[in-house]
């Protein structure tokens, strides 16, 4: 796909040696577009959180080409040199649970992405500000984590990954810690994110209620991909 920002082809992923050796992935070949948001589902041990760590350039492939944002990342090696900085540059990552500092409010939860990433403390507060402000949840910016609501830390966690610009947004079963209303909302807000900030969105989900929010659903089965699907589409609720 030309307009891929995320692009894996025959990657393959084991661990151990001898033996031992797990074959975690094989012949994994995959895209994601700007404005897409594609759902990794499958039983626990199908290479989900593998593939997903292999995206974000924390696991290393064995086999196969891994190209991200238009920039090919591995092939035979790693071709950048701080990874670190790549991730920090152009990936965005959402979690089960929020994962905020708790002795940080929300706008500085979220200006601190950017200024480990060189921006200014001023520059950073104003762009966490205008976040949470898109995310609707900019009256709770001065608010500590233990006083923000599930769906509201959720919030601010999503906009902790927008901090710096990402093209790609990585999530590992973000909705898993909420009600049925919340998840949706999440959800909403990710597809929002992908068509207006041009993002690929990949989220690993065991949360059937999510399912018809994806453009396209990725089922893995023993490391590979077993089927992909489209679910039925559904309008963005209102935010």
């Amino acid at each position: 796909m030309s307009d891929a920002l995320v692009e894996l082809r025959g990657i393959a992923k084991g661990f151990g040696e001898g033996e031992a050796r797990v074959q975690a992935l094989s012949d994994i070949t995959l895209s994601v577009a700007a404005g897409e948001v594609v759902g990794l589902r499958g039983p626990s041990g199908s290479g989900k959180s593998t593939l997903l760590n292999l995206v974000a350039c924390i696991l290393e492939p064995d086999a196969g080409l891994l190209r991200l944002a238009g920039e090919t990342v591995w092939e035979g090696r790693w071709r950048r040199t701080d990874l670190r900085a790549f991730r920090r540059e152009r990936i965005g990552f959402i979690f089960q649970f929020h994962n905020l500092l708790p002795f940080l409010d929300a706008t500085d939860n979220v200006a601190l992405a950017q200024t480990l990433n060189g921006v200014p403390l001023k520059a950073a507060r104003q762009r966490a500000r205008a976040l949470l402000d898109y995310l609707q949840v900019g009256k709770r910016a001065a608010a500590m984590p233990a006083k923000l609501s599930g769906g509201e830390a959720q919030r601010v966690a999503i906009a902790r990954a927008l901090a710096n610009h990402p093209r790609i947004i990585l999530a590992d079963e973000p909705t898993a810690a909420l009600d049925s209303e919340r998840a949706g909302v999440v959800m909403d807000l990710l597809r929002q994110v992908a068509r207006e900030q041009a993002a690929a969105v990949l989220v690993v989900t065991h949360d059937e209620k999510i399912f018809s929010r994806f453009d396209r659903l990725v089922s893995l089965r023993d490391g590979r991909i077993e089927a992909e699907s489209r679910p039925e589409k559904h309008e963005l609720d209102v935010i």
